[in-house]
This record gives C-alpha cells, sequence and structure tokens, in this order.
C-alpha cells in the first residue's frame, strides 16, 4: 500500500460516513474493532469509484465470520424516479448466478441423482448427434459444463442477450448442431450455453423447472427470500434498472425476461440476501466435526471451491495498488479460483449483463467476503472487492486462520526432541517408519544435530509445531547465537511414523 493511500486511508477514519450502515452486532473482539474501524474507509472507497466511473447506483456488503457485519450503498435504481439504492434493493447479478447452478447440479450428485462424469447426451438425448472437431472426441460430461470444458467457445456477447429463451427455442438449437471451438475436456473456455444445459439438466433431473428447484433448495433453506429470476416480479419500487454511459449520458436498457439461459445469468437479489449465500459459503471452513445441516454438505461446497482446470499463471499480475505480484487463476464449479504471490486465495465470481456489473469473493483463509452490485453495464466489481478486501485486512492486521497440531504431530515433536542433539539409540524408538534408517544415518544425525547445537548455543525456547497438514511440520528451537528449524513429515501408518526429517540453521537478524 504506497504512502498516498495510508494518508488518504488515515484521513477518511476520521470521518463520518453516511453511507455505510452496521447492521450486525458481534462481540467487541480486537479482531472485530479492527474490522469496524475500517468502515469509513470501505466507504469513501466504493464512493470514489462509483463517481469515478458514472455507476448510476452501487450496493455492497462485508461478510465476516458467517455474518453481514457492514453494507453501503450509492445513487439510485433508477435515474427517474431517483429511488435511492440499498442493501435491501434488487439487483440483477448475472454469471453471479452460475455458482447456484453448480450448487444445485453437485447436490442432486449427493442425492445419487446423477454423476458429474455421466455424458450430458443422457439427460439431454439431442446431444448424442453432435460432430465433434475430431472423430477420437470424448463426449462432453457434466463436469466439462461445470468447468468450462466442453469445447464451446466463448459466448458472452452472444449468450447475453439469449436469456428469455424457451427450453423448446434451446432444444431445437441443439437439434441444428452446436459448433465446437475445441474438443471436450481438452481446455477451459468460459460458455454461457453450459451453463444454460445444467439448468436444462436440472429440471430433467428433479422433475421441477430450474427456477423453482434454486428457490426451494438453497434459497428458501437459506432465508433469501427476497431472490428472483423474472424481473417483473420484483416490487417496482425495489428492483435497479440497467443503464450504459454514453455521450456523457445514462442510457437505460431493456429488461431480460427469464428462460433457459437464466440459469447463466438471471437471477435477481440483493445484498442482504446474497450476504446469506456468501455466508454459507465460508462457513465450509475450516472441516470440522460439527453438525452439518447446511442445505448442501461443507464438503461439497469445498469441493465447489476447488480449482478443477488448468489454471493460468500470470507473472506480471498487479495487486491492486499496482503491485506486481504473479498469480495462478483457475475456474472451479460456477466459482473462480485465484492465487497470489503472498498466497492470498480468492474464490467468487463477477457477473455482467447489458445494464449490470457485479462481484463477490471470499477469502477462506481469513473468514472475509465483499459483495458489490451496480447498474451500470458490465460495471468491473473485481477491481474494487479485491482493492477492499487487501485494505480491511491490512488496516484490520488481519491474519490467516491457522492449521492446529495435530496430537500424532505433537506427540512426534516431542519424541524428537528427547532424542536431540545426540541421536542415542534411535533404532530403539518405535517412532520411526521402516524408510528412515535406510535413507538417514545415526553417525551423520548424531554429527549434524550436535553441530548446529553448538552454534545455537543455549536453547531458550522450544516453539510451537507449525502444521502444514495433519501429518506435516516443522518447529522452531530458539537459541542464544542462532535458531534451529525441525521439520519432518509421518507416514499414511496407523499410528504414522515418521519417514522423513530435516534440521537446518536459521541466523537471527541483526537488530
Amino acid at each position: 500500500m504506497n504512502h498516498t493511500f495510508l494518508k488518504i486511508v488515515m484521513t477518511a477514519l476520521l470521518l463520518h460516513s453516511s453511507i455505510g450502515n452496521r447492521i450486525y452486532s458481534q462481540t467487541k473482539d480486537n479482531t472485530v474493532k479492527n474490522i469496524e474501524a475500517t468502515y469509513p474507509v470501505i466507504d469513501k472507497m466504493f464512493s470514489d469509484y462509483a463517481k469515478q466511473n458514472h455507476f448510476p447506483g452501487l450496493v455492497y456488503g462485508l461478510v465476516v465470520n458467517g455474518k453481514l457485519i457492514h453494507t453501503g450503498n450509492f445513487g439510485y435504481l433508477n435515474t427517474t424516479q431517483k429511488n435511492t439504492a440499498d442493501s435491501k434493493s434488487e439487483f440483477r447479478i448475472a454469471s453471479m448466478t452460475k455458482s447456484f447452478t453448480a450448487m444445485a447440479i453437485v447436490k442432486l450428485r449427493d442425492e445419487g441423482k446423477l454423476k458429474l462424469d455421466d455424458p450430458v447426451y443422457l439427460y439431454i438425448p439431442e446431444m448424442a448427434a453432435q460432430k465433434y472437431l475430431t472423430a477420437d472426441a470424448s463426449p462432453i460430461t457434466i463436469r466439462h459444463l461445470l468447468t468450462h470444458a466442453a469445447g464451446f467457445p466463448e459466448d458472452n456477447p452472444w449468450g447475453d442477450r439469449q436469456m428469455a429463451k424457451t427450453d423448446e427455442e434451446f432444444i431445437a438449437m441443439i437439434k441444428k448442431g452446436i459448433s465446437f471451438s475445441n474438443n471436450p475436456g481438452l481446455t477451459y473456455e468460459y460458455s454461457n450455453m453450459g451453463y444454460a444445459m445444467l439448468g436444462y439438466i436440472i429440471k430433467k433431473v428433479s422433475g421441477l423447472p430450474y427456477q423453482t428447484y434454486i428457490t426451494k433448495n438453497i434459497l428458501e433453506p437459506l432465508g433469501m427470500l427476497h431472490t428472483y429470476f423474472e424481473y417483473s416480479k420484483v416490487p417496482p419500487n425495489k428492483l435497479a434498472h440497467g443503464y450504459r454511459w454514453l455521450n456523457d449520458q445514462w442510457i437505460e436498457q431493456p429488461m431480460l425476461h427469464d428462460g433457459t439461459y437464466g440459469a447463466m445469468g438471471g437471477m435477481i437479489t440483493s445484498i442482504e440476501d446474497f450476504g446469506k449465500y456468501t455466508a454459507l459459503h465460508l462457513s465450509a471452513w475450516p472441516p470440522r466435526n460439527d453438525t452439518d445441516n447446511g442445505p448442501i454438505k461443507r464438503s461439497s461446497i469445498r469441493e465447489m471451491q476447488f480449482p478443477s482446470n488448468l489454471g493460468s499463471f500470470d507473472p506480471q499480475n498487479t495487486y491492486p495498488y499496482d503491485r506486481i505480484c504473479p498469480a495462478v487463476a483457475a475456474y472451479c464449479y460456477g466459482l473462480g479460483w485465484k492465487k497470489y504471490c503472498n498466497d492470498n486465495v480468492y474464490i467468487g465470481h463477477s457477473g455482467g449483463l447489458p445494464g449490470f456489473g457485479s462481484n463477490w469473493k471470499i477469502m477462506p483463509d481469513y473468514g472475509i467476503g465483499i459483495i458489490s452490485f451496480s447498474n451500470l453495464t458490465y460495471a468491473n466489481m473485481n477491481l474494487i472487492n479485491l482493492k477492499v478486501l487487501d485494505t480491511v485486512i491490512s488496516l484490520a492486521k488481519l491474519k490467516p486462520r491457522q492449521l492446529p497440531a495435530s496430537a500424532i504431530l505433537n506427540q512426534r515433536k516431542n519424541e524428537l526432541i528427547s532424542l536431540l542433539p545426540e541421536w542415542k539409540d534411535p533404532e530403539t524408538k518405535p517412532i520411526f517408519a521402516e524408510n528412515f534408517f535406510m535413507d538417514y544415518f545415526p553417525d551423520s544425525l548424531r554429527k549434524e544435530a550436535t553441530s548446529l547445537f553448538n552454534k545455537a548455543g543455549k536453547i531458550i525456547k522450544t516453539g510451537e509445531l507449525i502444521p502444514e497438514n495433519n501429518l506435516r511440520g516443522s518447529f522452531i528451537l530458539e537459541g542464544e547465537n542462532s535458531d534451529i528449524e525441525i521439520s519432518f513429515t509421518l507416514t499414511p501408518e496407523n499410528p504414522p511414523l515418521i519417514q522423513e526429517y530435516n534440521i537446518k540453521e536459521i541466523k537471527k537478524s541483526k537488530k
């Protein structure tokens, strides 16, 4: 974060904002207090962004630890009646709809009603006659559709205009034949048509219209009672109208009716409703033994969030505030995934249709998420959401969630420490795997450890074990002169035994 921005931040913290509204009170621990202190900064960032980009209206919300704790708004739902945008306003969220479609597919899979690797033609028989680019192409599967790997061409400009297409029109198009850009399963290419197919499959398998299935099995269980697909059903004073900014004026865009392509981008919802869905995704972390009573299993949500195709690597990627930070990106099930050079992982999705732009992101390691909707065509909400999360983490001094050390790792740590540095009769200890003394030799282990302990001097503190996972970790022995880092890996046996070990010196930094 540059010094100029920090100055702006500190100034903003002293200001009172009329934009943001706290809607949930949490225990006043330091973390929450630190986050609350960033609200004026968040509000100013969104307000400035809206003004700079000529947004008619903008709404946003911050989700922390499973609750929508802060919302804000700017501008209007429409430019004629000037209904004020707020957290209850209804915006079309476009492709943010896709994760609901993916969740429904995974839920049906969990119930044994379909398999992700089933050929699509089992559910859409008209797909069986498709001619692929080569005779040896594999058939399209449901998993291909979920991950944009079906071989269809990127279709955003065209797909955006297909929203109201009926099932009959959709099947008629398939019967005519589909043009492929690639064979199935070979590469990623974003496809709205693929998600329209998933919506049709949901209807075919469940016996319910796509919109009804989503409403009854996801929206209602989450209490998302003010979420729609057909804009004509939204209370007029709550509905955001969409606009383009042309020739220094807003031009209203025609609203799109709902249809088969609604599965790729038809949802209309509010910040308050979508905050509940964001909280559901954050609730999947960390894995635990609690009662699992969501509309879909926590493990299935984590599966949805896991990269499922070949990712792209960008060595020149710029993190917020123009910092070069290489990143790798991939697609999951109706969700995008991106990991930056600082190990921060963001999961979510953007949405864009004529008249609208939206984005949501979660950071599972931090238990935090951000949502923003605008009623300007293809508004880039991805950039501002990324900057806001980065700012909150920085100013509130948030730390990523730490994996607790397993009992067996701590046990093996203590058993290792008892042997150091002498390594006296280690072969008699029942803590090493059968490979250990074929790969490590007691005399060499003793010589190496003794040398490092002599350099370190008196050991004054044994650090906590830092787990990489349940069977691998490291810890620090702090010495008077230097520190010693010890890392080890356990086997998949029961009980797990030490199969790999490493010890090295860490020189103390000069003060």
